[in-house]
């Protein structure tokens, strides 16, 4: 698969991709010709964007090891092999470490790292034994860079992060490339009730999925949105804790914790407590 190269007939999977980034990806992947697939957990949202689109939905709990199974024999069976899959969803509650509810928190962990963990392992072996495909995952820069008001969730994608580096390492010469993408604040429904900070421009949904065409196309390893952003990700690690401390305050990295709006975030927290909900 390339950018130069037509995606036409290739068959990618979304995963969480009937909201926001995934949404948008999808959509591109479209217009770029591939057959795409809408898997989420949402399965009345999902088959609707589907319907519209001209996509295939699958449901998809990211959390359960046989609802990866399913989905992936669902569309191998109606389409084909997988071509490219792209580990898109995820979940950011946002507030005070010591007040996220535990099971809120194993839900985070569940969904961000162990249902992208578990999805790997299942879609790899086809592609291996094809000599072929892609696997993108998406991190956050909050996997290079921990998000005060938003731990856990920073340790997912720092995990993210080190797994898609070390898995990419692992396979590099198989033929099946390994990804990831990693963006700033995304104007979606996660960020809501944040401002919009210092310094780090926010970013859209579409502006994410480009990034993630060009890291689906094998045309980078990992990809920073906005790029403006890539040397400061790759820089940060570098800086000596003092210096990189006042950047921190120079960006005001706990606006999160000072300024979060609970009252336009409530939709998205529902969502999130209901998510807890269906999984016991």
């Amino acid at each position: 698969m390339s950018k130069n190269r037509s995606f036409k007939n290739a068959v990618v999977v979304v995963t969480g991709g009937a909201r926001g980034i995934g949404l948008a990806t999808a959509k591109q992947l479209l217009d770029l010709g591939a057959r795409v697939v809408i898997a989420d957990i949402d399965s009345e949202l999902a088959q609707k964007e589907a319907h519209d689109l001209g996509a295939l939905a699958v449901t998809l709990d990211i959390r359960d090891h046989q609802s990866i199974q399913q989905c992936i024999d669902t569309v191998e069976k109606q389409l084909g092999p997988i071509d490219g899959w792209i580990n898109n969803a995820g979940i950011m509650p946002m507030g005070a470490f010591v007040e996220e509810p535990s099971e809120l928190s194993q839900t985070q962990i569940e969904i961000n790292l162990i249902g992208l963990i578990a999805a790997c392992k299942m879609v790899l072996p086809g592609m291996l034994s094809r000599k072929r495909g892609r696997i993108v995952n998406v991190a956050s820069l909050a996997g290079r860079f921990g998000l005060p008001g938003a731990a856990v969730y920073s340790a997912t994608k720092f995990g993210v992060v080190g797994f898609t580096e070390a898995l990419r390492e692992e396979y590099r010469d198989s033929g099946v490339h390994i990804a990831s993408v990693l963006p700033s604040k995304v104007l979606t429904e996660l960020s809501s009730g944040t401002d919009e900070g210092r310094l780090i421009p926010a970013v859209t949904p579409e502006q994410v999925a480009d990034g993630i065409i060009t890291a689906l196309s094998g045309k980078a390893d990992e990809v920073v949105v906005p790029q403006s952003l890539s040397a400061v990700a790759s820089a940060y690690g570098a800086l000596p804790t003092r210096v990189a401390r006042r950047f921190r305050r120079l960006i005001d990295d706990h606006r999160i914790l000072n300024s979060l709006d609970h009252n336009l975030r409530k939709g998205y927290t529902s969502r999130l407590a209901q998510l807890t909900v269906l999984k016991r």
